[in-house]
């Protein structure tokens, strides 16, 4: 399955993935994602332990993010009318939140969990046709994203930050993060309340008024592909609001990021353990940006939102593997560029897109193309869409009579 996922195809289901593989049908890959005997929380677990021995040594961060793949129909699972920054707005998608670890170099998605609205989850009839386990229950995408961060933990993971946009704002999820031992850096909006060391209450952007013209500081925060990026940074002490009983407070600022040139803000609320420098939250909210490049890499290579999946065995299935052929070649290309051999001057390290052409080229069967091949899976699919045509019709004649 990961083979035909990094394999040269124009899209990537059971039926192209099984062509390009050789397969006379796709029936296997069908039954590895609907029926085998597989334990896909065990095996996300081993690639969560396998991907932390592969970064062994580095400072990690945790990120968490949701992405959505639109769908046509609410009979795929968790599909309803809801949000999705992926489709720009509301509409019929599933959402599914995201867990990566994050270093200076590497950004591996280790967790996800797939968000089921209100009215899904609590449908019984809906959720026996996809097969939705009963200990799965309706939970927020910041309940999600605390039991993830919780499992991450207790597997190994070596982290001291967590970052976020402002869906992970909530204070619940704030205060479970304060009782794993980790800090924080997540995204609020401008109207976010705060309280300042006066105990006066002020909105974020009220607050940060209060920041005199040299007190920003301008700070790199990476390179693009027109050179170094740079914003101006400002922070100011709050109050924490969600101390756990038996903890200490705590350093707790709200951070602002000012652009150079249009002079829009935005605001960032951050706790620390202890002491912790400007310099420390920057480099720890510049790593949330890293993980839109995963998904990204996982919609473009690896097939994340292309499973064509109704059930839930199915879902978590497709998405574990489009996630460990995400890994695969993150973990490489972060191997090529840590060897410390020479390169070729005036060449960038190896990204993701090239490595995936090295490997196609070099290591990875060629998809299969002989000419009896082609013929067969013509006929085969011809076939199926026949069928599926004449049980159609069946369905609307019978629908159709009084």
């Amino acid at each position: 399955m990961v083979t035909g996922l990094l394999t040269e195809v124009d899209t990537r289901n059971c039926w192209t993935l099984a062509e390009a593989l050789g397969h006379p049908g796709p029936h296997r890959l069908q039954h590895l994602l609907s029926r085998a005997s597989f334990d896909h929380d065990r095996a996300r677990e081993a690639i969560a332990r396998l991907v932390m021995r592969e970064l062994a040594g580095q400072e990690v961060v945790l990120v968490a993010d949701e992405t959505g793949d639109a769908k046509s129909s609410t009979g795929c699972v968790g599909a309803g009318r809801q949000y999705s920054g992926a489709i720009k707005g509301v509409g019929l998608c599933q959402v599914a939140v995201h867990l990566a670890v994050v270093t200076a170099s590497v950004r591996v998605v280790i967790d996800r969990a797939l968000y089921l609205p209100r009215d899904w989850a609590a449908d019984e009839e809906r959720r026996e046709v996809a097969g939705v386990p009963e200990e799965i229950m309706f939970a927020t995408k910041l309940q999600q994203t605390a039991a993830m961060v919780k499992q991450a933990l207790d597997l190994g993971v070596k982290a001291r930050w967590f970052t976020g946009d402002e869906v992970y704002c909530g204070h619940g999820l704030r205060r479970s993060l304060r009782e794993f031992g980790l800090g924080y850096a997540v995204g609020v909006s401008h109207a976010y309340p705060v309280t300042d060391g006066a105990g006066r209450r002020w909105k974020a952007a009220q607050l940060i008024n209060k920041v005199q013209p040299g007190q920003w500081m301008r700070m790199r925060t990476g390179h693009g592909a027109k050179g170094t990026r740079e914003y101006d940074w400002a922070w100011l002490d709050v109050r924490a609001d969600d101390t756990p009983d038996g903890h200490a407070d705590g350093v707790s600022v709200l951070v602002a990021r000012r652009h150079r040139y249009t002079g829009e803000v935005s605001f960032y609320r951050c706790w620390a353990p202890g002491n912790v420098t400007l310099a420390q939250l920057v480099e720890v909210i510049c790593r949330r940006w890293r993980i839109e490049e995963t998904f990204q890499l996982g919609k473009t290579f690896t097939g994340l939102d292309e499973g064509q999946v109704t059930c839930w065995n199915s879902w978590m299935r497709w998405s574990l593997f489009s996630l460990i052929a995400t890994a695969v070649l993150a973990l490489t290309a972060a191997a090529t560029t840590s060897t410390g051999s020479a390169r070729p001057a005036r060449l960038v390290p190896l990204t993701c897109p090239e490595l995936i052409r090295l490997l196609r080229a070099f290591v990875l069967t060629r998809p299969a193309r002989t000419a009896e091949h082609v013929l067969h899976w013509m006929a085969w699919r011809r076939h199926h869409q026949a069928v599926a045509q004449a049980c159609h019709q069946h369905r609307h004649t019978i629908q159709d009579q009084p």
